[in-house]
């Protein structure tokens, strides 16, 4: 099984460890040629949703990514992978993947609140810790999206078909819950394919 982990920027590196400790390959992907190479899955880390889409756009990744999602490709957003995501963010007019029928706020924990660590339950597998760096949060959802994780009645995880975010950081906690859930949605897709 290889996930290919978009390393533009933020916390690729941690989502690598977490997919190695959990058995699967990462292959890094940094240009629309790394897009070519045979994938099983996606992840889209945190960091600055503006300055991501837009490096997506410069490197011509946006479009390839957008159709591997649209065709089933499992993907896996944190933080600002969740806004490339989502297909309206309230405070900002730009829209960059849009694949998932999610509404999202902007470091809706404003800059004070900006990072915080709590922990609750994730889809049912109990509670996880959770680590926020100045995130979103999902304000709305659409017709088919799961709500996974509530904190503080915030949305802060959801799943739509093959589709999940966070507005945490699995990845830094050394808990392979989320990770681990992701690569089960990839297995299920995998084995979806070969029946076809």
């Amino acid at each position: 099984m290889t996930i290919g982990v978009l390393c533009l920027q933020g916390a690729f590196a941690e989502h690598e460890a977490r997919l190695k400790e959990l058995g699967a390959q990462a292959a890094e992907l940094r240009s629309a040629e790394d897009l070519q190479q045979p994938l099983d899955g996606l992840i889209l880390p945190g960091g600055e949703s503006t300055t991501m889409g837009k490096l997506l756009r410069d490197l011509d990744m946006l479009q390839p990514i957008q159709e591997k999602i649209r065709s089933g490709m499992p993907v896996f957003g944190t933080c600002a992978g969740l806004l490339l995501l989502a297909e309206q963010i309230e405070n900002d007019t730009r829209r960059h993947l849009a694949t998932m029928s999610i509404t999202a706020s902007r470091n809706a924990y404003g800059r004070q609140l900006g990072s915080f660590f709590t922990q609750a339950s994730f889809g049912g597998n109990g509670d996880i810790p959770m680590t926020f760096i100045r995130a979103p949060y999902i304000t709305q959802v659409g017709d088919g999206v799961e709500v996974l994780a509530v904190v503080d009645g915030k949305i802060v995880a959801a799943r739509q078909d093959n589709q999940l975010v966070t507005a945490f950081h699995p990845e830094l906690n050394g808990n392979t819950t989320v990770h681990a859930y992701f690569l089960q949605m990839v297995s299920n897709s995998m084995q979806a394919k070969s029946q076809n």
